[in-house]
């Protein structure tokens, strides 16, 4: 009997293990290990965002990574990882929401890209919106609240 056992999760290994592989191929993950932006419009849904970007001022100076990837390859492959399993998931399943949005987690890799980038300015407004905030010494300074559509032009 432990013999079929193994045999058994070995085969459902092989299976999912092929699946994987066959799904990185035809969803050509490999693109998304790379900092091409056309990458990003490998699937329907965000060719609407790539669209966006392609009319923004960003497009001059940002890739996709550049704003939605934190820096270091650790940290960048692994958000990049992380997202390709969800995105290639809730594409599959369908169950993403029309026009798909950031997440809160993304969001925030975005927003400290932002602040990176412009640190000069950032930087120099920190003081006055940390003053002007309310309650438990947040920050009021989010880049992305009012500037939402500087890396895609809608």
């Amino acid at each position: 009997m432990p013999g079929r056992a193994l045999l058994v999760t070995a085969v459902l290994c092989g299976i999912l293990l092929g699946l994987g592989a066959y799904t990185f191929v035809y969803a050509r993950g490999y693109s998304y290990i790379t900092n091409n932006p056309g990458a990003c419009a490998n699937c329907h849904v965000m060719q609407g965002h790539f669209d966006a970007w392609t009319r923004s001022s960003h497009r001059a100076v940002a890739a996709c990574n550049d704003c939605h990837t934190p820096p270091g390859h650790l940290e960048k492959y692994v958000v990049k990882a992380r997202n390709g399993f969800w995105h290639s998931f809730y594409f599959t399943t369908g169950i993403y929401p029309d026009p798909i949005r950031i997440t809160a987690r993304n969001q925030n890799v975005t927003e400290r890209a932002c602040r990176g980038c412009h640190a000069p300015m950032t930087d120099a407004m920190e003081p006055m919106a940390t003053h002007a905030a309310t309650g438990g010494g947040q920050t009021g300074l989010s880049c992305i609240r009012c500037h939402s559509d500087v890396g895609h032009i809608e």
